[in-house]
């Protein structure tokens, strides 16, 4: 109680000042955290009708969340990597892209003329956001179904037949061109955010902005990697054991 009673006496601006993701969390209720982010949560509460401790809940799932670092992937069932990639990543992606494309057409409006590489930032990322939309869906709807039905086929011990698609060796094979050029489009993004490090004169939306494309582009590289290197070589060994 005495956490919650403290933490609605903080100011918007200080949770975003010590962890960025909170950001999102606010801008989700259309509370604005840069030009007034001298407010309490209780301020902000009461002017908005919102419930203080349903914004303060969200704020410490955000808070408490961790990128689970030191997970030993490679040990889980196959079936379980699929649902973890689908409910974690693929969600991530949908959550965070509303919010980004939010900020940076924010950036370009009111910064572009002073900063011309906030529209080739925007312009990458909206290109990003496109693609990752249409890859996640390839993967839901094709991709991941085959592979939990190989594993059910294992379990049931009965044959499986052929996909549209040959074999899972093809839809993988462009699973991870499509994650190739994105690693290209992010690379591209950190240079011209010198290492999302924003310049002097940047106001809290474009500091929020370049830490949340960055902490993107790390998902990123964690969900490719579960991809890539243990669930895509594990899905072509199960398809080896029905041929």
């Amino acid at each position: 109680m005495e956490t919650i009673l403290k933490d609605s006496q903080k100011q918007i601006g200080q949770f975003v000042a010590e962890d960025f993701r909170t950001a999102a969390v606010f801008s989700n209720y259309g509370i604005d955290f840069c030009c007034r982010g001298h407010r309490t949560v209780e301020e902000v509460c009461d002017k908005n009708g919102i419930e203080t401790s349903e914004l303060l809940d969200k704020l410490q799932n955000v808070l408490s969340s961790t990128t689970g670092q030191n997970i030993d992937y490679k040990s889980w069932p196959l079936d379980l990597l699929v649902d973890y990639i689908e409910k974690k990543h693929h969600r991530y992606v949908e959550e965070k892209v509303p919010v980004l494309l939010q900020f940076l057409n924010k950036l370009c409006r009111v910064h572009g003329e002073r900063h011309p590489e906030l529209l080739k930032i925007n312009e990458h990322f909206t290109a990003s956001a496109r693609e990752l939309a249409a890859h996640m869906k390839k993967e839901e709807l094709i991709l991941f179904p085959f592979i939990k039905k190989m594993i059910s086929a294992t379990i049931s011990k009965s044959a499986i037949e052929a996909p549209h698609f040959g074999t899972v060796e093809n839809p993988i094979a462009m699973m991870k061109d499509e994650h190739d050029n994105e690693g290209v489009r992010f690379r591209d993004i950190a240079k011209l955010t010198n290492q999302y490090n924003p310049p002097a004169d940047a106001c809290n939306t474009f500091r929020v902005t370049y830490a949340m494309l960055e902490e993107f582009e790390k998902d990123l590289h964690l969900h490719i990697h579960l991809e890539n290197n243990i669930l895509f070589p594990k899905a072509i060994k199960l398809e080896q054991q029905f041929s």
